[in-house]
Parts: C-alpha cells; sequence; structure tokens
C-alpha cells in the first residue's frame, strides 16, 4: 500500500510547482468556502474589471493610448451599471411586488380557464382534483406574495448593503483597471519566477474564460431584450420580470431555460388560459430558446468551454451548494479553471512519453 502511495505520489506530484499549485488550490476553495459571501464584492468587482480590460485592450490596438483605453471602458461601465441599478432593477421590483399582490386572483382566474376539462375529459379529470391543485399553487403564491411584500418594508440592511456595493464595487474596478500591471506583478512576487505550469494554466484559462465571459455578456443581453420587447408586444405582464429572468437563465446551461420556462407560461396562462395568446407566448418564447441554441450560442461561442453536460450540472450543483446564488453564477468559469488544470497538469507518464 506504501508503495503504491509513493507512485502515486511521485506520478503527480514530482515537480514543486505541482505541490505549489495544488496549495493554492486548497487555499483557494478553503477561502471560498469560508469567506465567500463576505469577499462576493471583490470577486465581481475582479470579473467585471477583467470584462473591461477586454474592451479597454481592443481600444489600445485601435490606436488610443492605454489611459485613453481604461478611461472610455470605465466609462462605458459607470453607465451600464448605474443604468442596471437605477432604471432596470427598481421596474422589476415594482413588478415582482406587483405579481406577488395580483397572484391569488391570477390563480382564479386559471381555475375558471380549467373548469372546462372535467366536462371535455371526464374520464381523466375531475372538478375535485382542480380544485385540490388549485388550492395548493393559491396557497403557496399567496404565502410568495407575503414573503415579497414583507420583504418591501423590512429590507432596510439589505438596501444599505446594496448601497454600499454601488460605492464599492464600481471603485474596485476602477483600481484594479488602473492599477491592472502593479496588482499582478505584486501577485507574482509570490511565485516561482519559473513557473510553465502555472503559466500554461493562466493562458488557457485566460483563452477559454475571455471567450465565456464575453459570449455570455452579450447573449444575456441579447436574449434579455429580445425576450423583453416579444413578451411586451404580446401583452404578457410583467415583461420585464420575465425578460430578465430569460435573460439570466441562460447563465446556467440546461438548467436555466428549464426552470424559466415554468414562470413565463404559468403568468401566460394566469393571464389568457388556454387561449390563441398563450399558445402564441408559448410559440415566441420556443423560438427565442430555439434562435438562442443553434444560432446565437455557436456564434458567439466560436471557442466554446469544453465541458460536458454532466461536468457542468456537477459543477453548478457543488459551488451552488457552497456558495450560494453566485456559486451557480461562477460554476461554469470555475469548472473550466479545474479543467484545464487537470489538462496542464504534469505527471512522470506524460513527461516520460514527451
Amino acid at each position: 500500500m506504501l508503495d503504491v502511495l509513493k507512485k502515486w505520489y511521485h506520478q503527480y506530484f514530482s515537480e514543486e510547482e505541482s505541490v505549489l499549485l495544488l496549495l493554492l488550490l486548497c487555499a483557494g476553495l478553503i477561502i471560498l468556502v469560508t469567506v465567500g459571501d463576505i469577499l462576493t464584492p471583490v470577486f465581481v468587482a475582479v470579473i467585471l474589471a477583467y470584462l473591461m480590460q477586454g474592451i479597454a485592450n481592443r481600444l489600445q490596438r485601435s490606436g488610443l493610448s492605454p489611459r485613453v483605453g481604461v478611461a472610455v471602458a470605465m466609462a462605458l461601465f459607470i453607465s451600464s451599471f448605474f443604468g442596471v441599478i437605477l432604471g432596470l432593477l427598481p421596474l422589476v421590483w415594482r413588478q415582482l411586488i406587483s405579481l406577488a399582490k395580483e397572484a391569488p386572483a391570477m390563480v382564479e382566474r386559471g381555475r375558471q380557464a380549467l373548469s372546462v376539462l372535467p366536462e371535455n375529459y371526464p374520464s381523466l379529470i375531475s372538478q375535485q382534483q382542480i380544485n385540490q391543485v388549485m388550492n395548493a399553487i393559491q396557497s403557496e403564491m399567496a404565502q410568495f406574495g407575503q414573503i415579497v411584500v414583507a420583504k418591501g418594508f423590512s429590507s432596510i440592511p439589505g438596501l444599505l448593503a446594496l448601497l454600499v456595493y454601488m460605492v464599492l464595487i464600481p471603485l474596485l474596478v476602477f483600481f484594479l483597471l488602473k492599477d491592472r500591471e502593479k496588482i499582478m506583478a505584486w501577485g507574482a512576487g509570490f511565485l516561482p519566477a519559473h513557473r510553465p505550469l502555472l503559466n500554461d494554466i493562466w493562458a488557457q484559462m485566460n483563452r477559454q474564460f475571455s471567450n465565456y465571459a464575453r459570449g455570455k455578456v452579450i447573449e444575456i443581453v441579447i436574449v434579455g431584450v429580445v425576450s423583453y420587447v416579444t413578451f411586451k408586444i404580446l401583452g404578457l405582464d410583467y415583461a420585464a420580470l420575465l425578460g430578465l429572468l430569460v435573460g439570466l437563465s441562460v447563465i446556467i446551461p440546461y438548467i436555466g431555460a428549464a426552470l424559466v420556462t415554468i414562470p413565463v407560461l404559468m403568468v401566460a396562462f394566469f393571464q389568457w388560459g388556454l387561449t390563441e395568446d398563450f399558445y402564441w407566448v408559448f410559440f415566441s418564447y420556443g423560438m427565442i430558446q430555439a434562435l438562442d441554441g443553434n444560432v446565437l450560442v455557436p456564434l458567439l461561442f466560436s471557442e466554446a468551454v469544453n465541458l460536458h453536460p454532466i461536468a457542468i450540472i456537477v459543477a453548478v450543483l457543488f459551488f451552488g451548494g457552497i456558495w450560494g446564488v453566485w456559486g451557480v453564477f461562477f460554476a461554469i468559469p470555475l469548472a473550466t479553471l479545474i479543467s484545464a488544470v487537470v489538462t496542464a497538469w504534469p505527471t512522470a507518464h506524460r513527461e516520460h512519453q514527451t
């Protein structure tokens, strides 16, 4: 047994850099589990600064100076950030509260729409079954409505945290962009001068993550805006709220689209019942999802993250379990990091082959 362990250790940890990488990964996981919630603004700022640095680099390649490129990228970020915070979020919150208040009436309209089913299909469904299901839905939605309305009056600490984030995140993004070279040089000072493994992993991660992050932001905006415009044209209630949900659902492949289908169809059903308007919403939403998966995603992700669907689902479950909503949001980038580490990890067997 001891010989097996020694052989395994020699195969995978024969280099000093391998041990260092293992320690860095363990330290990162410990930080994520213990103080991940506290450092969430820092993680968010790092991701946003990374995206803005990509824009700044493109501007520099077009002929602008580094300072001007960073200034333009920062101005674009500030306008987008406060546009979402001050424009979109209040509208979505108002629609969420309105939805919670009208939920019981919507369920009652749904009950009336379903009341014709026992007459048409008496052998399959009865009025009692419909009443039981709709009463259960009405009870759950009423509780949800009470929670949302109560949150609206008891969320002073949450509002204060939001105000702090509104100041803290732009400041962090600004300094991360302004002092990027200094920060990276400071971090590199703790690493060995000769680090081919870390450089290889960084190159793979930088290439895949930049493609993923840029593509996802564009996909969220396009899918969200198209969904909002479509729902608005069709006259669907709470179009902004549902459009935001559909846009954010693309963050979680496979799972997100399936989950967001439920509120979209429920709102349409409770608003119109099984009418022509409902089927138009159903068809339009299906077309949006089909075009997103078959046209938009292949166009945006020219160097798609090479992860199996099972790996994506496991990553969402694992990181969501240890880090909550933010773990779900960053599941694929973190899984990409793990994939890059596994691919680049040196082994004695691989070195012998080369």
